[in-house]
């Protein structure tokens, strides 16, 4: 069977801890390899290569580094199909949506390509008589990423990219659950001309993920993951000095107001829902109907929810994978199952969903829940799978209070026809990333993603100016040369003058 082993200082290398975990087929259940996980002295090792690597890129031209990017932008384009192939085979999503993880991340390395504009300085002149104040900005050095699981290459594009442009060398480490698409990443990085020891991957669990947070030569590491976790990641990484941002879950609520378009609510809500099996931080997982909205809508979503094919993510019908693990579909069932005991009708429920010839794998099919209760847990957890819950206010006013109410605040969306209500909406609701009538507001790479509350961990979110800012430190650079007037001993306070 074969074995996923780590990418240290440009090249593969086994694994000598001897701990390994599976990796298995979410739409069978089958095994399909096996994952080395790292011990400390292992991710060490990628951390000596990158900082051994760190000196010359670091003060690398960026016409250099530019010049690595495009080749790597090219690169990733011709083998975008083999990537989302890999995302399917571990994940399970179905192909078109690993084929639009692929591009996202696109974005991102197409705006490292930039770097030079990016990184651009400032420059005041005769601030005062013959001097000059230039503002810099230079790499932190090493740095790391952690990434979960259900993008496996959008994640990763999302900090590595920009983290070498700016100068830095980066460990990451992938989910242990879906290797293959991080490995392949560095494959190509190393293909397109990346010095060997810039880019390293390290596979593992907790161990490899406490060793980045506590080695002393990693000056920041960047997180996606749940709530819990981010929290430990930023308290680890800080309290060992290191710069951090930790992205963590998300309960993304959709506001739907009586004058809304309820066709184009509806299919907005099935499809930011129920794509990509729910696995997703920015999908929606709450609709906060307002007034006698509900009802009319729920009909209208169970009817689009009936046409939805599930099924493997290599069929080219399906449209709806299965979930990464057999525990975590069992986690999800289970608020389906405890709804009607906390208050919750259930409108639809995918618990006993299955795929004829493939039982092993990891289904489940759409759920619905009505009339659900902010104390419930299914409004209160991250559910992370197929799980849509539906909330009933009498006005925009108890519908955006219910939202700020909640400790996430990732995403949200309002649907409505009125500018007014929407502009309000946009900016009293508390949630990072807001979309008028867009159910899935996830930003465009040149601005920055993420959100506010429990969902985010650090000052700063992720690429575009935010994610230069965070690899980047800033240095303020005085500058005066001597002249033949000048002279003279002044212990005063220096003025501008």
């Amino acid at each position: 069977m074969q074995t996923i082993d780590h990418w240290i200082g440009g090249r593969p290398v086994d694994g000598t801890s001897g701990a390994y975990g599976p990796v298995t087929d979410p739409a069978t259940g089958e095994q399909t390899a096996w994952v080395a996980f790292a011990s400390v002295a292992e991710v060490d090792a990628a951390v000596a290569a990158a900082r051994a690597a760190a000196t010359d890129w670091g003060t690398s031209s960026l016409a250099r580094r530019t010049a690595f990017l495009f080749r790597y932008r090219e690169l990733l384009d011709t083998h975008r199909e083999e990537i989302a192939r890999l995302i399917t085979a571990e994940h399970g999503k179905v192909h078109a949506d690993a084929l639009g993880e692929v591009a996202r991340g696109l974005e991102i390395v197409e705006l490292a390509c930039g770097i030079p504009q990016l990184l651009k300085g400032e420059l005041s002149t005769q601030v005062s008589t013959r001097v000059d104040v230039a503002a810099i900005r230079q790499p932190l050095g090493v740095v790391a990423g952690i990434v979960p699981f259900n993008f496996p290459a959008m994640v990763p594009l999302w900090m590595f990219p920009l983290a070498i442009a700016c100068g830095n060398t980066f460990v990451l480490k992938p989910s242990e659950k879906v290797p293959s698409a991080a490995y392949k990443l560095a494959e190509l990085a190393a293909q397109a001309g990346l010095p060997d020891g810039v880019l390293n991957v390290v596979n593992g669990d907790r161990v490899a993920v406490d060793r980045i947070l506590e080695h002393p030569d990693i000056a920041a590491v960047s997180f996606v993951g749940s709530t819990p976790v981010a929290r430990h990641v930023h308290a680890a990484g800080t309290a060992s000095g290191k710069r951090v941002q930790a992205l963590g879950g998300a309960k993304n609520h959709m506001l739907v107001l009586p004058d809304a378009d309820l066709d184009a609510a509806a299919d907005a809500a099935v499809s930011a829902a129920y794509g990509s099996a729910g696995e997703r931080c920015m999908a929606i997982s709450a609709i906060v109907a307002v007034g006698a909205t509900a009802d009319p809508l729920i009909e209208k979503i169970v009817a689009r929810a009936a046409k939805i094919e599930i099924g493997p993510g290599t069929s080219p019908t399906a449209e709806m994978g299965p979930l990464i693990t057999k525990a975590h579909r069992d986690r999800v069932a289970e608020y389906v199952r405890a709804a009607p005991a906390q208050g919750a009708d259930v409108v639809l429920d995918g618990t006993g969903f299955t795929v004829a010839g493939l039982e092993g794998g990891h289904w489940l099919g759409l759920s619905l829940l009505d009339r659900v209760s902010v104390t419930s847990d299914a409004y209160r957890d991250e559910i992370f799978g197929p799980v849509l819950s539906v909330l009933r206010v009498e006005s925009y006013e108890e519908g955006v209070a219910l939202i700020n109410a909640s400790p996430y605040g990732n995403g949200t969306a309002i649907f409505t026809r009125d500018g007014g209500a929407a502009r309000r909406f946009q900016l009293e609701v508390q949630a990072g990333m807001v979309g008028v009538n867009v159910p899935i507001p996830v930003p465009v790479g040149y601005h920055s993603f993420g959100g506010w509350k429990d969902s985010i961990f650090g000052d700063h979110h992720i690429y575009g100016n935010d994610g230069v800012h965070f690899y980047t430190r800033g240095k303020v650079v005085t500058t005066r040369w001597p002249d033949p007037e000048d002279g003279g001993v002044d212990l005063g306070f220096p003025s501008h003058g």
